[in-house]
């Protein structure tokens, strides 16, 4: 019975900090206490490490076991500490060998079985263990795939506990994954699935979102229903440039944090197009939690954003694009820490000259109704270094198709 040390590693908004997972096997009083500002989750690991050590057929002596989640100042969340646990015990009691985990980060879920289950945020763990000098990363199978897009990293997917015993006993080795960028490539969660080529018509609209995406400004577009606003706008992605492989990397960390990254074609090489709800908060837009996680802003980094609907979101809603709009970053503060979040997007927005209730009033003209008249002063007025002084065109469609 002895102390083992193994590198796991910890999300922090969308930073990386390097955990070390420490555990103690020795006499005493058979208990399991783990120690190191936890969150219920991680807690709860005791029972899911010991369950799985034993239906793994693996010995776990009734000892008592301390593990410490250090630094202690930062907050462990998520189940991704499973398998790092597990191991650190095994590597106590002898069960592998006490060499075999050097230079190497650990990080999976565990579930009662031994079967290691696939976690979130991948993708900026593995780059993290790169810059900290690791060169191998223990995953879940399931993960591998998305690990192999950090290039001179060896990647070693584990499917259950008694298979990784195995390959670190040297009895049989687990072969490492590669990636093939023709198969690792994918479109995010909410992509685009028309051409800028399918619009018919509305020349004028077409040439001014050209010019918009050209120049990187927002966009406003007002008509009536069925016009082809929502149209025109989902297929903005698909005349911007194709993204660069540093762009393609940042935009599926965001992706992998939020687990949105699809397991076979992990790689997001489309621009992102973000379709927000007007019931959307303010959380909702730009992130939010006790440790915060990105938000339908950051999501829409290096793409759309698609405001349909404007005049029904609240006025509180509209207001926090203010600082993302100007400043390309999402800055929170908590109590136990800054957190930045990137929001380099293009801002599309559509509203309905005539709603079915003003036809139904028998308002013929939007423009000449006060209501309308006093939304546009606010959203002008909210949103004016970006809807009035040359950031935005605010175009009203005059023709249906």
């Amino acid at each position: 019975m002895a102390f083992s040390s193994v590198a796991s590693a910890a999300l922090q908004g969308l930073g990386v900090e390097l955990i070390r997972v420490e555990a103690d096997v020795s006499n005493g009083l058979p208990m399991f206490h783990m120690v190191g500002y936890l969150s219920s989750e991680v807690k709860e690991a005791s029972e899911r490490v010991r369950t799985a050590i034993q239906n793994a057929g693996l010995s776990f002596p009734p000892k008592k076991t301390v593990i410490n989640l250090s630094p202690a100042t930062v907050k462990k969340k998520g189940p991704s500490f499973d398998l790092p646990i597990a191991l650190s015990v095994l590597l106590s009691v002898g069960s592998i060998p006490p060499d075999s985990l050097e230079g190497t980060v650990v990080i999976g879920e565990l579930s009662l079985n031994g079967h290691v289950r696939k976690v979130r945020g991948v993708l900026p763990i593995v780059l993290r263990a790169k810059e900290a000098g690791f060169h191998t990363c223990i995953l879940p199978k399931e993960n591998a795939t998305e690990g192999a897009l950090v290039e001179k990293m060896q990647i070693i997917g584990a499917e259950s506990l008694e298979e990784l015993c195995g390959h670190l006993r040297m009895e049989k080795r687990i072969a490492p994954v590669g990636c093939e960028r023709r198969i690792c490539c994918g479109n995010p969660v909410g992509g685009v699935s028309g051409d800028y080529s399918d619009v018919r018509g509305q020349e004028a609209v077409k040439r001014a979102s050209e010019v918009a995406v050209a120049g990187g400004h927002n966009l406003l577009l007002m008509g009536p229903p069925g016009s082809g606003k929502s149209m025109i706008a989902s297929r903005i992605p698909t005349i911007l440039p194709p993204l660069t492989k540093e762009e393609s990397i940042e935009i599926t960390k965001i992706y992998s944090v939020m687990g949105l990254v699809e397991q076979d074609r992990p790689l997001i090489t489309d621009r992102p197009f973000r379709s927000v709800h007007h019931t959307a908060t303010k959380a909702a837009l730009i992130g939010g939690g006790l440790i915060p996680s990105p938000g339908e802003i950051s999501l829409a980094h290096g793409g759309v954003l698609f405001m349909d609907e404007l005049a029904e979101f609240p006025k509180q809603v509209l207001e926090v694009l203010r600082q993302p709009l100007e400043g390309r970053r999402i800055r929170l503060t908590r109590s136990h820490g800054n957190y930045v979040f990137p929001a380099n997007f293009i801002l599309v927005a559509a509203l309905n000259i005539a709603t079915p209730k003003l036809i139904q009033c028998k308002i013929a003209e939007m423009p000449e109704n006060k209501p309308f008249h006093g939304f546009r002063h606010f959203v002008f007025s909210v949103l004016e270094p970006f809807f009035r002084f040359g950031s935005c065109f605010a175009l009203r469609f005059c023709t249906s198709f």
